[in-house]
C-alpha cells in the first residue's frame, strides 16, 4: 500500500465545504487575529472576510513550456537539486538518451507580494517557459517575465509585463512565522484551473524533510489541494502568507489531506535575492555528504549516529582549502549542532558565499574545528564534473563481489585515474554489497581509509579492522553519481 504513495510537485486543491466548530475562547490579554470571526452559539467559524481580502491578490499562471523528452516517449526527469541516489536511480531508467522537445501547458497559482506586479510561485510551473499568461481574479490577463528562478527551493518570481499604471492588491510573506501545528491556515489557489478556490485546514507538522527537496524544511498542511494549487499561498488568520504550496503526497495525484508548503522565511529569503540580483548566490562547502548510519558510526568507532559523513571533498574548493578530509564527521556549523547530511545541506545553503564559517568535526575520535570562507555554489550540471572520480589481478570475491584493478578500457573512462581502485565485475544479488546498494561497474577506491590499487591492498585493509576489532569496514564507492562511503560487516567476508 505505501509503496504506491508519491509525491506531485503539481500542487492544487479543491473546493471542499468545511463544517468547524467554535473554537476554545481566548485569555483576554491574548490578541484576537485580525480577521477574527463572529462565532455566534453553536454556529460554524467563517473565513469569509480573509478570504476575500486576500483572493485579489492570488493568480493563475498558464504557461507554453518545451521540456526534454527521451525516446522512450516519456519525460526526462529535471535532475537539478536532485539527491545522489534518486539521481542514480534516474539515470538507470534513463540510459544517455537523446533529449527531444516536447511542447506542453503548465497551470499554476502564484500570488503578488508587491503593487508593481511581482509575483511568487513554484520554478516547476515556469520550468522551460517560453510563454506566460497571468490571469487575475477579475479575468484580466497579462502577459509575464521571470525575474529569476531557484530550482533547489522551487521558487520563482515574475513580473507582470504591461505598459498600464496599475497598481495591483499583494500580500506579505511572513519573514518570521510562529506557526505551530494546529494552527489554522487557508489555501487558496487555482486548482485543475477552476479559478479563485478557497480551502482550510490546519497545520499538520513543521519541519519536514522530503527526499525531493533538501534545501526546505516543508510545512505539512491538511488543507486540500491538487494540481494547478502549486505557486499558490497558504494564509495564516492575520492574512500574511506562510507558506509556498509545493507538493502533494498521493496515491493518485488527487488530495488525501498530506500536501506540503515551503516556510515563507525561506520563499523570503530566496525573493530578496532573485529581486536584488535574478539568482541566489548559496554557501558551497565542496563537500560530498551522507548520514551517519548505524553501521557507518560502528566503522567509525562513535558513540552515536550523529551528524553528517564526507565522503569526498572538491580538489581545490572550500573545504580542500580549508584542511577537510574524507571520513570527517561535521557536527555542528557556527555552534549549531547538525542533525543529518541534509540538515548540513541547507545551514550551508542558507549562508551566502564569502562567508567565513566555523565547522565543529569528528576525525579519528578527536573533535576538532575547522574554518571555511564558503564558496558560490555552482550549477548541478558543474558540480558533477567537479566531483573527483576514480577507476577502479586476477577477479577475487569479497561480501559477495568480485572485483579487479582497472585495465586499460576502464582507465580510457573520461575523468577516470587509472592507477588506483578495484573494479566490482560480478555481484551475488543476495550478498552484503548488493544490499548495501552497490552495484556491477561500481569502483572501490579506498577501503579503511587506505587507498586501493590491487586486490592485497583490499585483504590488507579488512586484517587491519578485524586486528582493530572492528565489526565492520568503511568503503569509499565511485558511480555515475559521485562517490560514497558504505560500511561492510567483517564477518559477512
Amino acid at each position: 500500500m505505501f509503496s504506491r504513495l508519491r509525491l506531485v510537485s503539481m500542487l492544487p486543491a479543491t473546493a471542499l465545504a468545511l463544517t468547524l466548530t467554535a473554537p476554545v475562547s481566548l485569555a483576554q490579554d491574548e490578541p484576537a487575529p485580525r480577521f477574527s470571526a463572529a462565532v455566534p452559539a453553536g454556529a460554524p467559524m467563517s473565513f469569509a472576510d480573509l478570504i476575500e481580502e486576500v483572493s485579489p491578490s492570488v493568480v493563475s499562471i498558464n504557461a507554453r513550456i518545451t521540456a526534454p523528452m527521451g525516446m522512450q516517449g516519456g519525460v526526462v526527469p529535471n535532475m537539478e537539486g536532485m539527491p545522489p541516489q534518486f539521481r542514480e536511480w534516474f539515470e538507470r531508467q534513463f540510459p544517455n538518451q537523446p533529449q527531444q522537445p516536447r511542447e506542453g501547458r503548465s497551470l499554476g497559482s502564484g500570488f503578488f507580494i508587491s503593487a508593481e506586479g511581482h509575483i511568487v510561485t513554484n520554478n516547476h510551473v515556469v520550468e522551460n517557459a517560453t510563454e506566460i499568461t497571468v490571469a487575475l481574479s477579475d479575468g484580466e490577463e497579462y502577459p509575464a517575465e521571470v525575474i529569476g528562478t531557484d530550482p533547489l527551493t522551487d521558487i520563482a518570481l515574475l513580473r507582470l509585463d504591461t505598459d498600464e499604471e496599475i497598481e495591483f492588491s499583494f500580500v506579505t510573506l511572513d519573514r518570521d512565522p510562529t506557526i505551530r501545528v494546529g494552527d489554522w491556515v487557508v489555501a487558496v489557489g487555482n486548482p485543475f484551473g477552476l479559478g479563485g478556490t478557497a480551502t482550510a485546514g490546519i497545520v499538520s507538522a513543521t519541519g519536514r524533510e522530503l527526499p525531493t527537496n533538501v534545501y526546505n524544511n516543508f510545512l505539512q498542511i491538511d488543507a486540500p489541494i491538487n494540481r494547478g494549487n502549486s505557486g499558490g499561498p497558504t494564509f495564516s488568520l492575520d492574512g500574511e502568507v506562510v507558506g509556498v504550496n509545493s507538493q502533494i503526497f498521493s496515491p493518485s495525484g488527487g488530495n488525501v489531506g498530506i500536501g506540503f508548503a515551503i516556510p515563507s522565511n525561506i520563499a523570503a529569503n530566496i525573493v530578496d535575492q532573485l529581486l536584488a540580483d535574478g539568482r541566489v548566490a548559496r554557501g558551497w562547502l565542496g563537500v560530498q555528504i551522507q548520514n551517519v548510519t548505524d553501521d557507518i558510526a560502528e566503522g567509525l568507532g562513535l558513540d552515536e549516529q550523529r551528524g553528517a559523513f564526507v565522503s569526498s571533498i572538491v580538489a581545490g574548493g572550500p573545504a580542500d582549502r580549508a584542511g577537510f578530509e574524507r571520513m570527517d564527521v561535521i557536527t555542528a556549523v557556527n555552534g549549531e549542532s547538525v542533525e543529518s547530511s541534509a540538515d548540513l545541506t541547507r545551514r550551508v545553503g542558507s549562508i551566502g558565499a564569502g562567508t567565513e564559517v566555523t565547522f565543529n568535526v569528528i576525525r579519528e575520535n578527536d573533535e576538532i574545528v575547522l574554518r571555511a570562507t564558503l564558496g558560490d555554489r555552482p550549477a548541478e550540471t558543474d558540480l558533477d564534473t567537479m566531483q573527483q572520480s576514480g577507476v577502479i589481478e586476477p577477479e577475487t570475491a569479497f561480501f559477495g563481489m568480485q572485483v579487479r584493478p582497472a585495465d586499460d578500457e576502464m582507465a580510457a573512462r573520461p575523468g577516470v585515474e587509472s592507477d588506483r581502485g578495484l573494479v566490482i565485475v560480478a555481484l551475488q544479488p543476495d550478498s552484503e554489497a548488493a544490499q548495501k546498494g552497490l552495484r556491477t561497474g561500481d569502483v572501490l577506491l579506498e577501503a579503511g581509509g587506505e587507498t586501493l590499487t590491487d586486490v592485497d591492498d583490499l585483504q590488507a585493509a579488512i586484517d587491519d579492522a578485524r586486528e582493530d576489532g572492528r565489526s565492520a569496514i568503511l568503503v569509499l564507492v565511485q558511480n555515475a553519481s559521485g562517490q560514497r562511503y558504505v560500511a561492510l560487516t567483517l564477518d559477512r567476508v
